[in-house]
């Protein structure tokens, strides 16, 4: 079973619509996961129907037992979140859930309980099965989510026979990235040939080599500025990492996105071209690594 991670600089750059294009051309020899839990959009672009779901516990939050509470104050003091309001009653979009109010608490009124920070999904998809999850607003622990998904997704694979798991991840360097790495096999990076753009990709090359994970590159909207492009494929190849293909600007990629379907289903234009070209060389460097 092969793991392909597509991963960007920064949202907006084409990563989802590629991972959904991927989705069109492999279809049922794949398992689909989108390791974006803050701000999920490959559902966006599949309309799929849910078949599963559980709540994600993270993280803790304070409840008082009022028949035990002598109301001294203490736990209102010892939080440096000011999380404890003046009547006594907690403020859980500042608490940390840190526990230092149920510590201090003399009276033993104040229990910390596990809460839930988002939901996980299974869900099935015209191309295959997707997992996918929503971390709630103002919650934390992005990573751990992030690694659920990719279990289910990894579960969802063996249970189907599937040989590839196609992994649409979150944008940037930050944790959810950092967690979506582990396993996988191949990472994609999909860049814009502008400044911002050169220095995205300097900073995902930097995580590629601390996981000693193998990339490839894609320039999306390649035709914007042809010398920033070429100086993007420069460094890529200059870094260990082979160029994929260019994907031009192309307007019937809005159109597929207003539709909410894969560009290649809506279009045979620039975009949809290049993408299946793109998808033909990744095929072939899977086979290649066999």
């Amino acid at each position: 079973m092969k793991e392909i991670l597509v991963v960007s600089g920064k949202g907006g750059t084409g990563k989802t619509t590629v991972v959904a294009s991927f989705a069109y051309f492999w279809g049922p020899s794949l398992v689909l996961a989108d390791a974006d839990v803050d701000a999920s959009n490959l559902p966006l672009l599949l309309n799929p129907t849910v078949v599963s779901e559980e709540p994600f516990r993270a993280g803790s939050r304070p409840e008082r037992d009022d028949e035990k509470c002598s109301a001294c104050g203490l736990c209102r003091e010892k939080c440096r979140f000011k999380a404890v309001g003046e009547d006594l009653s907690f403020d859980l979009l500042s608490c940390e859930g840190c526990g230092v109010c149920a510590w201090f608490c003399p009276e033993g009124a104040i229990t910390m309980r596990e809460k839930e920070a988002g939901r996980l999904f299974l869900s099935e998809t015209t191309y295959g099965s997707l997992v996918h999850a929503t971390l709630y607003p103002g919650e934390e622990n992005s990573g751990k989510l992030v690694s659920l998904v990719k279990r289910w997704a990894r579960e969802r694979a063996e249970a189907e026979g599937k040989p590839l798991i196609l992994v649409d991840g979150a944008p940037g360097v930050g944790c959810p990235v950092i967690s979506s790495f582990s396993g996988a096999d191949l990472a994609l990076i999909v860049a814009e040939p502008t400044v911002s753009g050169l220095h995205d990709l300097e900073r995902l090359v930097s995580l590629l080599r601390h996981f000693r994970l193998p990339g490839r590159l894609v320039l999306n909207k390649a035709d914007l500025s042809a010398e920033q492009a070429e100086e993007l494929v420069r460094f890529a190849e200059g870094e260990g990492i082979p160029f994929l293909g260019s994907i031009p600007y192309d307007e019937e990629v809005f159109d597929a996105i207003r539709q909410g379907r894969p560009l290649p289903a809506v279009s045979t234009g620039p975009a949809a071209r290049a993408l299946a070209e793109i998808s033909f060389r990744l095929q072939e460097t899977l086979r290649r690594e066999e």
